[in-house]
């Protein structure tokens, strides 16, 4: 189903009220929604949070970042990076301590209130009304936003289609499983029609068939024109996904693009991950680095990762040098842990 046009004057809203025009004047997100088109439509500046406390904590440290309208961005980071934080400040639940942000052209430390209206939210944690159900959660949700009873109904029903939930629109959400109740909160974030979606580690606690419907959800939203910026852990879903990526640690931003120019900034196509035992052989890693087609060998965890294009004749030749230390072997496409581990000397899920 297709929404059409994602800020066509609504006559039914209050927003075309002589009062609401009084109250709001012409800054309703449909007076507005034609303002800054060509800009990014969200913006990161110096951007820095620093938690009071006898042990400072720097959460976020200075970072720059710009989405661009219609794209689906990616903050990829272990847990404690940043990333919500960081969606936290864009989406004004948390005050900055140095640095701006934007949201289609609008402060969200002076104008909270306008930032608010352009943007949908669906944080970690499930905030569905448990005592509503499906469908009053969404209509709710659209009279909050000042949609008449009449217009909020329609368009509940209409999401509610969108989304595969109009067999379960008068169920209480307390029935409703992780996945389902996961597509009634980004229907409800986008009832009110926002310009960007911020969806904060949305795959979070999902069975792999519900995140595969979750994914699919999220694509249609693209297609319709919603800037989507959501943070994740999980490599296959920013990789699947996202237009473009950034990895975020310990409040830093260490590299941004699309996946692919992320994963062929490693310079190599195939990791080969050696498991050795706890003697240590000073001479391993000079003789790997000295064979033809090796592009880089580092120390791991429990042993080293070569990086190669090709296993053509590498193999058999690493195996020997290894010799008895060597325990197993694993080799793995290059992907976007391979990325955070080069960086950072450390698995993502560390």
């Amino acid at each position: 189903m297709q929404l059409g046009v994602l800020f066509a004057p609504d006559p039914d809203c209050i927003c075309y009220t002589r009062k609401s025009r009084e109250l709001f004047g012409q800054n309703c997100m449909h007076h507005t929604a034609t303002q800054q088109t060509q800009q990014d439509i969200v913006s990161i500046r110096g951007l820095t949070k620093r938690y009071a406390g006898k042990v400072p904590v720097d959460a976020v440290r200075g970072i720059d970042l710009s989405v661009e309208r219609g794209e689906l961005f990616g903050l990829l980071g272990p847990n404690g990076a940043g990333k919500s934080t960081t969606i936290g400040v864009c989406t004004t639940r948390t005050l900055p301590t140095a640095g701006t942000v934007t949201i289609a052209g609008l402060d969200v430390v002076r104008t909270p209130a306008m930032a608010r209206r352009r943007m949908g939210v669906v944080p970690q944690y499930n905030t569905l009304d448990r005592q509503c159900t499906v469908w009053e959660n969404i209509y709710f949700h659209c009279r909050y936003f000042g949609y008449t009873s009449t217009t909020a109904n329609r368009r509940a029903q209409e999401l509610l289609e969108m989304f595969r939930l109009s067999e379960r629109a008068k169920s209480p959400v307390r029935e409703l499983s992780g996945g389902l109740a996961q597509r009634v909160q980004i229907a409800r974030a986008i009832a009110h029609q926002p310009e960007i979606l911020f969806l904060d580690e949305p795959s979070a606690g999902l069975d792999p068939q519900s995140r595969l419907a979750l994914w699919d959800s999220i694509r249609q939203l693209i297609r319709q024109g919603i800037t989507v910026v959501l943070t994740t852990h999980y490599m296959e879903e920013a990789d699947a996904l996202c237009n473009r990526v950034a990895i975020i640690d310990h409040g830093v931003i260490l590299i941004s693009g699309t996946p692919e120019e992320l994963k062929r900034s490693v310079g190599a196509q195939k990791v080969i991950h050696l498991h050795l035992g706890s003697e240590n052989n000073p001479q391993l890693q000079p003789r790997l680095t000295a064979l033809a087609g090796i592009k880089a060998v580092e120390p791991g965890k429990d042993g080293v990762r070569i990086f190669v294009d090709s296993l053509d004749g590498l193999l058999p030749k690493i195996i020997e040098i290894a010799g008895p230390h060597l325990k197993d072997v694993s080799i793995a496409e290059t992907t976007l842990e391979t990325v955070f581990i080069k960086l950072t000397g450390r698995d993502l899920r560390e």
